[in-house]
This record gives C-alpha cells, sequence and structure tokens, in this order.
C-alpha cells in the first residue's frame, strides 16, 4: 500500500487557523506568500486576525515584537531562506534580545524548493537561528507532527523558529501522537548504532533501520524534532547504549543537528559520529530527490555509513 503523503507547512496551515479560532490572540503576521506558506484559510477564516506588511521581512519581524508586548502571539510567515536570512538581524534585535513571543513560521526549508534553485533553498536557516540566544528551533518530521508542534510553540513563552517542507513526504506519526519541546521521540530501539534525524530525512533513517535489521543490525531512530534546546539526555544515552551516532538533516552539516549532536559527543570525549547532510555546498535547480542524492542523504548511503561505523 502507497505511504500517504503530505507537505508540513499543511500541517502548519491547518493548525494555525485551529489555534486562531481558540485564542484571539493568535496573529498572522504575513509577508506576502501566503498562498505558499498555507496562511490563505486563516485569511478568510479570521481576517481580523490576520495582516499582510507586503514583501517587507524585516519590517513584518518589527511589527510581531510590537504586537508582543501587547500581550497578542504573532506567527511571522514567510519562506525559509527570509525568515533567517533576510530578517536576522531583526529577530536578533527586536525578538530574541528582549525575549518577546514571536513564532517564525517558515515554508521551503532545506532543499524542498528544489526547481526554484540555490536562492531559495534555505541549507542554513537552523544553524543561524540556533546560534541566537533565546531562540528554539524546530522542524518537524510530517504533517501531524506539524500540527502537534505548531501548536507546543504557541503554548510555548519565548521566540521560537519552525521550519516546514514544500514537498509532500510521507506520514509517519498519527493524529493522537504527542510532542514536546526540547524531547526527542524514538521510533526503532537499539543498541547497536543511533540514527538521529530530523523533518524529511527521519522517513529516510526509518527506512535505513529497517534495512539494518535484516543484516542484524539494530539501530536506534531519534526524532530530533527540536534542535535547540537539544534533548542531550536522549543523545547521551544513544552515547551510552550505542556508542556509535549517524545524524541526518536536510541542512548544511555544518551548525545544524549534526554540530548539534557532536557538541555533546566532544563534551563527553567518547562515542563515534558521521554527519549525513547537505555538503557545505549551494544546491541547484534540480528534482528534490537529486539534490537529496547529491548530498548523500539517501538511505542507502545512511545504511553504508552504519555498516562502516559498525564494522
Amino acid at each position: 500500500m502507497e505511504t500517504k503523503k503530505i507537505a508540513t507547512r499543511d500541517g502548519f496551515g491547518e493548525a494555525i487557523v485551529e489555534l486562531g479560532k481558540e485564542n484571539r490572540d493568535i496573529l498572522v503576521v504575513d509577508i506576502d506568500i501566503g498562498k505558499s506558506c498555507k496562511t490563505g484559510a486563516f485569511r478568510k477564516e479570521l481576517p481580523e486576525q490576520y495582516l499582510n506588511v507586503g514583501i517587507a521581512e524585516q519590517n513584518g519581524a518589527g511589527v510581531a515584537a510590537g504586537l508582543a508586548t501587547c500581550g497578542k502571539i504573532p506567527f511571522v510567515v514567510t519562506y525559509a531562506a527570509f525568515g533567517s536570512m533576510r530578517i536576522c538581524e531583526m529577530i536578533r534585535q527586536e525578538i530574541c534580545y528582549p525575549h518577546l513571543n514571536v513564532k517564525i513560521a517558515c515554508s521551503h526549508g532545506g532543499l524542498t524548493p528544489a526547481n526554484d534553485g540555490a536562492s531559495h533553498q534555505a541549507i542554513e536557516d537552523m544553524g543561524i537561528m540556533r546560534t541566537l540566544p533565546n531562540m528554539t528551533v524546530i522542524m518537524p518530521a510530517d504533517y501531524y507532527a506539524a500540527k502537534a508542534l505548531v501548536k507546543a510553540a504557541a503554548a510555548f513563552d519565548g521566540p521560537v523558529y519552525l521550519r516546514f517542507t514544500r514537498d509532500a513526504i510521507p506520514v509517519i506519526y498519527g493524529e493522537d501522537d504527542v510532542f514536546e519541546i526540547g524531547k526527542a521521540k524514538k521510533l526503532r530501539d537499539g543498541s547497536d548504532l543511533a540514527i538521529i534525524a530530523n523533518g524529511d530525512t527521519v522517513r529516510l533513517a526509518l527506512e535505513a533501520a529497517d534495512k539494518l535489521a535484516e543484516e542484524g543490525i539494530r539501530a536506534r531512530v531519534l526524532d530530533m524534532h527540536t534542535i535547540k534546546p537539544l534533548d542531550e539526555e536522549a543523545v547521551n544515552a544513544c552515547i551510552d547504549d550505542c556508542g556509535r551516532i549517524i545524524t541526518v538533516e536536510d541542512h548544511n552539516i555544518l551548525n545544524g543537528l549534526g554540530s548539534a549532536v557532536a557538541e555533546v559527543i566532544a563534551e563527553r570525549g567518547k562515542g563515534k559520529l558521521k554527519r549525513i547532510g547537505v555538503q557545505d555546498q549551494f544546491g541547484q535547480s534540480a528534482p528534490y530527490e537529486r539534490l537529496l542524492a547529491m548530498n548523500g542523504i539517501t538511505v542507502e548511503n545512511i545504511v553504508a555509513q552504519a555498516k562502516a561505523l559498525y564494522s
């Protein structure tokens, strides 16, 4: 039976409408790309809680900061390339420094913009955001995780960066699954090695674990949906129980999930790590799966690297 596929941006679009109806303090500050970022239903059903500032990302951040000082919970909505880099200074100075309750909700994270090319492929965004004090950084692995984590972000007091996919990806979870910010979800247990992934690569980690199991290698799989704050307890358990860890991410291997896990390993002084992700290079205009393959973000490479670590 074919696996159901839905983009995580669709989960955001549905969750934000539900949140807005429950809490009139939830607002959307749109950067003029609501159709792509799935805020159309919110605009139609809750027009008094919706503001489109036009193609003015920096202004959107400032407006959201002002709204937060009045007790509102604004979601600034744009593409990841713009929401992390074009407005980085405003997020730092106007949102993170005063610790305001603003959420930056970004579609088109990682390589999923695909044919749109390198200019739209945000491969650095989570790394940039995790360096900012007071910022929480989240990337859900599927539609249901997106809905749950958007709601968790709305209930969380402080700045949050949420990253979603443009492309449809396989559904992993169910509507009853529970998510907690800063706590990884264990999807497979094992003690031979651990595969820690987030976002659209969790599906690849699960497939790789199943293939490894066929060869007698038991791989633990963690969905590290929050890379800041990182679930260091879960990482330390992988170090102690498995000793070998592979990280998989649709992001530059520098300063993303792999780097966050490497920091824990380095401070512990034990464990082996292999990082799989975008190989510190820009993308190009090509199909999504091809772009992943160009960077070794594939089931086959995860299995190969796991065997190399395990041997």
